[in-house]
């Protein structure tokens, strides 16, 4: 196999956002429902920011727009309901990010007492508190804190890649 010579990164450009866009895009994200009763009334959004982040303590964490109109509702919750979604949730995973009247439109959720939504089909689900956020330029980094686990669901995870809803198909074994 003939190796392809690469050109050299060029340092000081500009950085287009739509490259960027298509630059991270390449590296497949798994998507979460982040959700919770507020005020009576529930309250989400989907994420494919969210990463494992801890063991001790347990911590995960997701990014959420500055622009978000959900998150400064959302964030007033005492509890947070973090679910992974399967493969089989692209029309909810949608759901979830259009009109704030209708993400939970015929969606099995359950809420703990502490306010904490999760889809009742997620691959896992959590409960977390917010343990602290980061300001990151044009987003905020939530890193939560896991108070409870539940993980019973073993099909495969809705996947967000080069702007698509996808499934994992195969492995390497």
């Amino acid at each position: 196999m003939t190796a392809v010579p690469v050109t050299p990164l060029a340092t000081n450009q500009d950085l287009d956002p739509v490259a960027l866009r298509q630059a991270f895009g390449v590296f497949p994200s798994g998507v979460v429902a982040v959700a919770a009763e507020v005020d009576d009334e529930l309250v989400g959004l989907a994420a494919s920011s969210f990463t494992s982040v801890s063991l001790d303590p347990p911590l995960v964490s997701f990014s959420v727009a500055n622009t978000s109109k959900t998150w400064p509702t959302l964030r007033r919750a005492s509890h947070l309901g973090v679910t992974i979604l399967a493969d089989h949730h692209g029309a909810v995973c949608r759901q979830l990010a259009g009109p704030v009247a209708h993400r939970f439109d015929g969606v099995a959720a359950t809420t703990t007492a502490d306010g904490a939504t999760t889809l009742d089909d997620g691959l896992a689900r959590f409960d977390c508190t917010v343990y602290h956020e980061l300001e990151a330029g044009d987003h905020t980094i939530v890193l939560l804190q896991l108070h409870a686990v539940e993980q019973a669901d073993t099909s495969q995870p809705l996947v967000f890649h080069r702007s698509r809803f996808q499934s994992i198909t195969g492995g390497l074994g």
